[in-house]
Formats: structure tokens, sequence, C-alpha cells
């Protein structure tokens, strides 16, 4: 009896392991649909009409588009300079406004300067290895962003030598996956081998 609980109770928690990333993933488009249903809720109870509703919606669409294609082809679009130059004048709020565009530009791999490698750093202590991402260099020092899982955006930021690191083969998206999943998907295997041994 005592086998058949704890077999049992191994295939419950078997099968809870498995439905979480579906849940997750299930509350992450519920969320994204009722944030979409309040924003289109919003423009109608101004507008009670569908069509307008209707050219809103096409017409923002349009416009960010629009927008996308000239940071695309101009590499900056005057309009969002102009909220740019308006927000840095703004103390407090030009700090918080200028750290999140950093973090979405390494992020979105849209800044070229900003976390284009992946590196392994000995932290929190000497054999414990992480994954970093490289935020910015300053001579033979690297400033380096240390997440923490299973939230890549959530970390400790640290000023290390370059000789302290080993470069990693693995991209961004790649090293947050790494994170994200704790470690479960890591296609970069042979890399462990060349790290250094305490």
């Amino acid at each position: 009896m005592k086998d058949l609980l704890k077999q049992l109770l191994n295939y419950f928690l078997i099968g809870v392991l498995a439905l979480i990333p579906i849940v997750i993933t299930l509350q992450i488009m519920i969320f994204v649909k009722d944030r979409v249903s309040d924003l289109i809720g919003t423009v109608y109870a101004v507008a009670d009409n569908y069509l307008y509703t209707i050219m809103v919606f096409g017409v923002s669409i349009a416009l960010l588009v629009w927008i996308g294609h000239k940071i695309v082809k101009d590499g900056r679009y005057w309009v969002i300079a102009t909220i740019d130059n308006i927000i840095e004048r703004i103390p407090v709020l030009n700090t918080i406004y200028r750290v999140i565009k950093k973090l979405i530009n390494m992020f979105s791999g849209h800044d070229k300067a900003i976390a284009k490698e992946v590196v392994y750093v000995e932290y929190p202590k000497e054999g414990v290895w992480m994954a970093a991402y490289v935020t910015n260099r300053f001579d033979d020092k690297y400033v380096l962003f240390i997440p923490t899982s299973p939230n890549p955006t959530s970390g400790f930021t640290a000023i290390v030598d370059k000789s302290k690191v080993i470069k990693s083969a693995m991209n961004i998206e790649e090293a947050s996956s790494l994170i994200i999943s704790v470690g479960v998907d890591f296609n970069k295997v042979s890399e462990i081998g060349s790290l250094p041994k305490v």
C-alpha cells in the first residue's frame, strides 16, 4: 500500500511538472488577451461605434509599422528623438527611461554595442560558473549583468577584469533560455569542459 501511494504521488508530481509550462503559457496568453480586450473596450466606450474602434486600431497599427520602418531605415525617428529630449530634461524620470530603453535594446538586440556577448564568470565564489551578459567594456574591465534563474531580468551587475571571464558561443537568446529553464535547455554542453577546475 505504501509503495502504491508513493508511486501515485510520483505520477502526480510528474503530471504537475508536465503541465506547468502549458499553464504558464496559457496565463500569459490570457493576460495579453485581457489587456487587448480592456484597450478595445476603452476605445469602444469612448466612441460607441465598432467602425470607429476598428479605424483607431487600424491607424494605430499602421502608425507603429511606419515608425518601425523609419527607425530601421534612418536609424532614428524625429518623433521618438523629440520625446527622448523631453524626457531627458525631467529629473529621476530620465534615469528610469534611459535604463528601461537600454534593457529593451539589450534583450531585443537592436543596440549593437550592448550585450552582444555572453561570457562565463565565477560568481558568487571561485569554482562556481555563471552565464553573464557583457553590457559594457572599459579597457580591460568588463561590466557584466549576471542574471538569476528563472527570471533573466533580475540579477547582479559586476565589474570584472577581462582575465576573469571566459567567452561563450551562446547568443543572448540561448543564454536567456538557459537561465529561464534553470539549466534544462542548455545546448552548449561542450563548453562545460572548457571551464577551469578549482
